[in-house]
């Protein structure tokens, strides 16, 4: 066993599943303050539910057969061999690191409750906690792990690649950490359920404002700090691989800003401390599926692009007329997008300035739509047959008073 990689893959998992907790900042310094809890709880009641389920099957169906043992799942539930707990066992990966398979399903564990927590964003201030648990449940299993297995999933034999999730190993798709898994499938399952609750009472444009600008700070570096494990992480070792997307991350969530203020300032005469947040949560969204496949250079024009796109991006729901109430579609859908069709033109040695061919770009955009199409109708119907079922939505009555009290028994704040 490499004790250097599984150490550092251990503190990279802290590092992942601090952002849940970090995204409930950011989440929730942005609705009013009579429904911050109800919004924390959305990421606290996905780490909750994702985490049990990732244990009992959920890595079983997103990783079958990863190594070319019988191992299948974590030992005790879907596993059919419990020797396979033991260290002898080790996940070998391309690059030649070997860290226990349990650690790196700890790992992933991490990026599926990141995901799901994300949706949350779309439905702040009138969704029911309880129907919240069962469309996160329900849409983890049908949606997260099929699609992170069309991802992240691999088969090694002798050091070599043998099998892996289609959209990577068949079509050919780059997506290193998952623009496509996480941050297009949350945000096309966003536009779904912002569909399907509705637009909240009284939505128009600068009617719903933050009522805590430092929480909404706070998440957001506490994010981006997490980001480097999400990033160098995905490498599954200490070594130049996870340095480039070190570097890759800082770059672009930097430019992020950038381009989100200059935005901010012809549009509005001011550069906000929120646009900053937003910015740079843009620019790390954008990153995620290139940073190991870009240059330093092209990840700060990933950045400053995403920046200034994403803050046209998030106006979109004023003109068409959804409520995504934390821009998850503003953001993390179109930085998706953005990040994940920015590998055909600008990937080392594959892109189109590279290579000269569009075919890289055609394999990225049959990943990033295949998955948003995927997603977003899945997620619509999980999100209606919930609605009319045990019902998604809050009284109007609830909404307005703030959805604290009702959902939790408890207030934010001691008037």
């Amino acid at each position: 066993m490499d004790t250097g990689n599984t150490a550092f893959l251990i503190i990279c998992t802290a590092l992942v599943l601090m952002m849940t907790p970090a995204l409930a900042f950011f989440y929730g310094g942005l609705v009013r303050a009579k429904s911050v809890i109800s919004m924390m709880m959305l990421s606290f009641g996905s780490m909750a539910i994702v985490g049990v389920l990732w244990i009992v099957y959920g890595y079983a169906i997103a990783f079958p057969a990863l190594d070319s043992s019988s191992f299948y799942g974590i030992p005790g539930v879907f596993g059919i061999d419990l020797a396979h707990i033991g260290l002898e066992n080790l996940l070998v990966i391309p690059e030649g690191a070997s860290v226990p398979p349990l650690v790196f399903a700890a790992f992933q564990a991490t990026f599926a409750i990141i995901t799901v927590a994300l949706i949350s964003g779309a439905i702040a201030d009138r969704a029911k906690f309880g129907a919240w648990m069962v469309f996160a449940g329900v849409w983890a299993t049908l949606v997260y792990f099929p699609v992170a297995s069309w991802i992240f999933n691999f088969t090694v034999v002798d050091g070599e690649m043998t099998s892996g999730g289609w959209l990577v190993y068949n079509v050919g798709a780059l997506d290193f950490a998952g623009g496509t898994a996480v941050e297009i499938n949350s945000g096309a399952a966003a536009l779904a359920l912002a569909l399907v609750l509705g637009k909240r009472i009284g939505f128009a444009k600068g009617v719903h404002k933050p009522h805590n600008v430092p929480f909404v700070l706070l998440g957001a570096g506490l994010l981006w700090f997490g980001w480097f494990g999400f990033n160098a992480g995905s490498a599954v070792a200490a070594d130049g691989i996870a340095a480039i997307a070190l570097i890759n991350t800082m770059a672009a969530g930097a430019s992020g800003i950038i381009g989100w203020l200059i935005i901010e300032r012809f549009k509005d005469g001011k550069a906000t401390s929120v646009g900053a947040a937003s910015g740079a949560v843009a620019g790390l969204v954008a990153i995620t599926p290139s940073c190991a496949y870009l240059t330093p250079t092209w990840a700060l024009v990933l950045g400053l692009l995403t920046g200034v796109l994403c803050a046209l991006a998030v106006e979109l729901k004023f003109t068409f007329g959804f409520d995504d109430s934390l821009d998850v579609v503003g953001i993390h859908l179109v930085g998706g997008l953005i990040g994940t069709l920015f590998l055909g033109f600008f990937a080392t040695e594959v892109g189109l300035i590279y290579s000269g061919s569009f075919e890289q770009l055609g394999k990225q955009a049959i990943a990033a739509f295949s998955v948003l199409i995927y997603s977003f109708v899945m997620s619509f119907a999980i999100g209606w047959v919930i609605d009319k079922t045990m019902g998604f939505r809050v009284r109007n009555e609830d909404e307005l008073a703030g959805i604290d009290l009702v959902m939790h028994g408890e207030e934010s704040y001691d008037y």
